[in-house]
This record gives C-alpha cells, sequence and structure tokens, in this order.
C-alpha cells in the first residue's frame, strides 16, 4: 500500500511540474512561451537524458570494474540484479573516502552503479547487500530517469523566468509581477523537485529491503552513512545530490526543507517498522 502512495505521489508532483513550467511559459509570452517552455524543457531533457549517467561517474572519477577485481561486491550486484530481474548493470569504484553510493543510467539496460571506496571499507557485507538493493531499486523503478526529468523541468523554469525581465508585452510588463515571477516560480519547482527526490527515496528504501530480504541490513547501513558523511564530506553539485543514497555535505536542520532525502531517522524507523511487521 506504501508503494502504491509512494507511486501516485510522484505522479501529482511530476503533473505540478510540468503544469508550473507551463504556465511560466503562458505568463512570460502567452501562447507562444508555452512553446518555448516546451522546447527549451524538451532540449535539457534530452541532453540530460543521454550523458547524466557519464557526467556523475566522471565526477565522482569512478573506475568501472571486472568480477576478478571485486569478487564479493560484483557477486552481490550479480545476485540482486537476477532476483529483480534486471540486466547485469556496470559496476564502479569512486576512489572517495566518504562513505556512499549511487546509480545511474537512462533505463534497466543502461545502467551503472558506483559505490565509494570508503563506503567499501565501512560496511559488511550484510549492509552492503541492503545498499546495493537500494540502488537497484531504483534502477527498476527508473526513478533516475524521474529525477533527471524534474531536476531539468526545475532549471527549465528557473530559465524562463529571466525571460520575464525582457518581456515588453503590455500586459505583462508589470515589474512587480515578473520579480515575483522570477523568486516564486523558481522557489516552488525546487521544492517540487525535492518533494519528488524524498519520494522516490522512501520507494527505494521499501522495495531495496524486500528485493535484499532484509529491512534490518538496509536500516544499520543508513545510520553509519548519515554519520560518516557528517564527518567526510563529498562535495558534488546540486544538481547531482540526489543520486546518492544519502545526501552528501548533510547540513543543519534548518536546511531540512531544501534536502534531496528525508530525514534519516525516518527512514530508519520505517524500514524497521517493515522488519516487525515482516514486511
Amino acid at each position: 500500500m506504501s508503494g502504491l502512495w509512494n507511486n501516485m505521489k510522484t505522479t501529482l508532483l511530476m503533473g505540478s511540474l510540468m503544469g508550473l513550467c507551463l504556465g511560466v511559459g503562458y505568463l512570460i509570452g502567452g501562447q507562444i512561451g508555452i512553446f518555448y517552455a516546451f522546447i527549451v524543457g524538451g532540449v535539457m531533457n534530452l541532453v540530460a537524458f543521454f550523458f547524466s549517467d557519464k557526467i556523475a561517474l566522471a565526477t565522482m572519477r569512478a573506475q568501472e570494474i571486472a568480477p576478478n577485481d571485486d569478487p564479493s561486491l560484483w557477486r552481490i550486484v550479480e545476485d540482486l540484479s537476477q532476483r529483480a530481474g534486471l540486466p547485469m548493470p556496470r559496476v564502479y569504484i569512486s576512489p572517495a573516502a566518504a562513505p556512499n553510493a549511487f546509480a545511474t543510467g537512462r533505463g534497466p539496460r543502461h545502467s551503472a552503479v558506483c559505490v565509494t571506496a570508503g563506503l567499501r571499507q565501512m560496511l559488511n557485507d550484510q549492509e552492503l547487500r541492503g545498499v546495493l538493493a537500494h540502488e537497484l531499486s531504483h534502477v527498476k523503478n527508473r526513478d533516475i530517469l524521474i529525477s533527471t526529468i524534474a531536476a531539468i523541468m526545475a532549471g527549465a523554469i528557473s530559465s524562463l523566468t529571466y525571460l520575464a525581465m525582457w518581456d515588453r508585452d503590455d500586459r505583462r510588463s508589470n515589474p512587480l509581477i515578473a520579480l515575483l515571477l522570477m523568486i516564486l516560480a523558481p522557489l516552488a519547482a525546487m521544492l517540487i523537485q525535492l518533494a519528488i527526490s524524498r519520494s522516490r527515496e522512501y520507494e527505494a528504501d521499501r522495495s531495496g529491503a524486500e528485493l535484499a530480504g532484509d529491512p534490518e541490513g538496509l536500516a544499520r547501513s543508513l545510520q553509519k552513512l548519515e554519520a560518516a558523511n557528517k564527518r567526510i564530506p563529498l562535495p558534488v553539485p546540486d544538481a547531482q545530490s540526489s543520486l546518492f543514497i544519502v545526501q552528501p555535505l548533510t547540513g543543519s536542520s534548518m536546511a531540512r526543507l531544501f534536502s534531496t532525502h528525508p530525514p534519516t531517522e525516518e527512514r530508519v524507523a520505517r524500514l524497521r517498522a517493515m522488519e516487525r511487521r515482516g514486511y
């Protein structure tokens, strides 16, 4: 039931983001503005669709490994992929000391999972299995594509609002309206984008725990990773932070509203409730 609600919530939020994008386009330029909103969003989505995985892996200086390079890691990914009915993804290790992991790629047949050297050293096999099950759930649920589209639409809205400064249509030339549009539209887009990201993290936790057959292993790994990321920062672009299993560069509680991830304590509580129910 929680999985159905998470998917419905994501659909509603994505619809809201698209509606906001079209609304901003209309306010800026009427029907022509809607046309430009489609063009800007479409071009940016195509670029992200084909190149976001390469950009993310390059940012982390990740190196692809073969089965003999890390037999235990490879075996866990292979087993979970078979259980999930997924093609074997490419497997990468990043030299970063901060323990974290992410999945990327435009679909199950073009996917990759990456763990950092810090995570590989910190977690035991049970905990590593929980993390990789979470990431493979993102692949199966096509969350990478959903998050990429949401991020690009939010970026398109921000770009479109700057056009309001150059709008000379008498019906839309009120400078106060233009200023409010420039401030409020990107803020609303960002909040919707973050809500989508948090919703998909909850769903990946749930489906990942079921895939691994062990909610407790994932719960323990999240606690370890959260604590370690407060000590060892992982500087990555804001646009990529939603990819990771725990948010890099964890901030203060005041920044929670703008977090790409739900609170770790809430994620752990949900996983342990699954364990008590026999999931």
